[in-house]
């Protein structure tokens, strides 16, 4: 092989053209592209376009969690700790790289064909990234702020939930070791659909609430209400820590919900769509980057008053090399943490099942083989893995990334040189740490634009999951509707059983300001569990699904139906393998017996077609007959 083949290869297959080729919104694609499946050799520079590709759609997703709570949840008003948001930048880019590149190899387990009986692997062995993982981080947020009202200081608390999030690990080691059979019962359609729509409903909340300017002011609004002012009369302020005015804007001070904030955070939007609709394949792929740095670059040349919208002060304070562990937070348990971090990690589980079979799917593979079910073990035990490594890196737990199957799918490269390419490109962007010093100079607001639109990506999928079930299964509906009111309920309005922001052990549920530590404990972990919608959304939706029968079976109708006779489709064509097809221009469909069924009937084994009854009459004749 030779170096220009090695760099660039060869062939009509690599066509650099394509990628980067603007796009006409009134013109259809004139070349289709090329597929590279899974073991495609991929030359060097096409891995590396395809790796960067990947690793911009995920950075502004792997970063956020970390960078909120270091900002929001260990650091506080005024958020004077720089240094250790862009730490946990960087921690989250080299972990997810290190991560990433684990899961794409796929390593098997010594020895543990004798001790289990089976080959084990660490990774799926798919084109599947690792990241830093939204789930846990309400969780997070939520116990870190419960701990600091107790007397802990946010890094000792945070090192709490590193400690607590290795612990809560070990579950998911366990899943990864059953049978696939059994992880698919315990984990069905219906429960990955509740946990991860109403993930998406969560994160899309906190998104809008960096949007109108920062997640302290938003919920300390209150204060701005006219009642509160009058009641202390005689102009005097009502207490200004934690403040309703959004400092996360260098210079900047306005109220939540101003306009400058959310005009900022909308031109985040407006590019997006610019890129949609003008943008090459390159662009479309890594288009939540991109608009991130546009409204990134609007800022930097905007100002209030004179005032800049963006601190250059903190990529000035950046080094320039960083790397793991120039921090430290020490190692603990927190134990009101640990039953929602369980449930965190079934959640996490029941994520990843569903990322490793959507990556499958885009990657033109098969989802009924043993190989499909080997990937869902490693790539289970990956997650695990991981995780631990990630608490002894410093960094949140971390997952397989949903969003990036849109990449494959976009880009037509399922091959495994592009995931290792990616987990690179991850290491050098945490490594340089001038590239976190830049995303913590973005104003809360742009960040919002752009979180508001990763996050509600997380709600979609979750409604796509939805739209795959058989809804009109009066098990499967009730299952949704039941763990759905009440996850979405407390999402939206989680202060029935949360106390609100600097009001510790006030939530009228179980008020516990003069309880015991133990007490405290105990209110904490009940608190954290009921106020997270995902949390009891998902566990409702496993106990239904287990305690539930399955439905009756529905009376079957042989032959032909005017389905607008009885308003839907009889299930003897799902049990019978009939064939539908839909004629043109006409509003009826009709089904043909298949072959096997007919032969009976028939010795020369060709099936006999039923006529289509005319009205509700001869249908329930049918089916008194049946």
């Amino acid at each position: 092989m030779g170096i220009k083949q090695l760099i660039f290869g060869e062939g009509e297959g690599y066509d650099y053209g394509a990628l980067c080729m603007p796009s006409l919104p009134w013109k259809k694609q004139r070349h289709p592209m090329k597929f590279y499946p899974l073991d495609e050799p991929l030359p060097l520079l096409l891995s590396l376009v395809m790796g960067l590709q990947h690793a911009f759609a995920m950075v502004g997703g792997l970063i956020t969690p970390p960078y909120v709570v270091a900002k929001f949840s260990i650091d506080s008003f005024p958020f004077a700790k720089v240094e250790l948001q862009q730490y946990f930048i960087v921690a989250a880019l080299i972990t997810s790289g290190i991560g990433t590149i684990i899961n794409v190899l796929k390593v098997e387990i010594p020895f543990s064909k004798k001790i289990f009986g089976k080959h084990l692997y660490v990774g799926s062995g798919l084109l599947s990234v690792m990241g830093t993982s939204f789930t846990f981080l309400p969780i997070f947020e939520i116990a870190i702020l419960s701990m600091k009202a107790d007397g802990l200081t946010g890094e000792e608390a945070y090192g709490k939930m590193l400690g607590t999030s290795m612990l809560c690990a070990v579950l998911e080691i366990f899943f990864s070791l059953l049978p696939g059979k059994t992880i698919r019962k315990i984990f069905p359609p219906v429960v990955s659909a509740v946990a991860v729509t109403l993930i998406g409903v969560a994160l899309t909340g906190t998104g809008m609430k960096y949007w109108g300017g920062g997640v302290v002011c938003a919920e300390m609004g209150w204060k701005e209400h006219a009642q509160v002012v009058d009641s202390v009369g005689f102009g005097m302020p009502v207490s200004n820590v934690p403040s309703a005015i959004c400092s996360g804007s260098a210079q900047v001070a306005l109220p939540y919900g101003s306009t400058e904030y959310i005009a900022l955070g909308f031109s985040v939007l407006v590019f997006l769509v610019v890129i949609e609709l003008f943008g090459s394949t390159f662009m479309k792929n890594c288009n939540v980057i991109l608009a991130l740095l546009f409204g990134y670059f609007v800022a930097g040349v905007s100002n209030y008053e004179g005032l800049p919208y963006v601190d250059t002060s903190k990529i000035e304070a950046a080094p320039v090399v960083d790397f793991l562990w120039t921090q430290w937070f020490g190692i603990g348990i927190y134990g009101p943490a640990i039953i929602p971090m369980l449930i965190a990690y079934i959640v996490t589980t029941v994520e990843t099942i569903g990322d490793v079979t959507a990556t499958h799917e885009v990657s033109e593979l098969k989802t009924d083989d043993k190989e499909y079910t080997r990937r869902i073990q490693g790539s289970l035990m990956a997650d695990a893995f991981c995780s631990i490594l990630a608490s002894l890196f410093t960094s949140m737990p971390n997952t397989t990334f949903s969003q990036n199957n849109g990449v494959i799918a976009m880009t037509k490269c399922a091959s495994r040189r592009a995931g290792i390419a990616t987990g690179f490109w991850l290491i050098i962007m945490g490594v340089f740490a001038k590239i976190a010093g830049v995303i913590t100079s973005i104003p809360d607001c742009v960040l919002g634009g752009m979180t508001i639109f990763l996050f509600a990506n997380v709600l979609i999928s979750g409604i796509t999951l939805f739209g795959e079930l058989n809804l009109k299964s009066r098990r499967i509906r009730f299952i949704s509707v039941l763990s759905m009111c009440v996850g979405v309920g407390v999402t939206v309005w989680p202060w029935a059983f949360l106390d609100m922001r600097a009001s510790p052990y006030t939530a009228k549920f179980w008020e516990c300001s003069d309880c015991s530590e133990t007490m405290k404990g105990l209110r904490n972990a009940v608190s954290i569990f009921l106020s997270t919608g995902y949390c009891i959304g998902s566990v409702l939706a496993i106990i239904l699904n287990t305690i539930l029968p399955e439905d009756a079976e529905e009376p079957v109708i042989e032959g032909n139906v005017r389905w607008s006779a009885i308003g839907q489709k009889s299930t003897y064509f799902a049990n019978k393998d009939v064939d539908i097809e839909e004629e043109e221009g006409d509003e009826s469909k009709r089904g043909t017996v298949n072959d096997e069924e007919a032969g009976s009937a028939d010795n020369s084994g060709e099936g006999e077609e039923v006529a289509a009854t005319d009205d509700l009459a001869e249908v329930e004749e049918a089916i008194k007959s049946e």
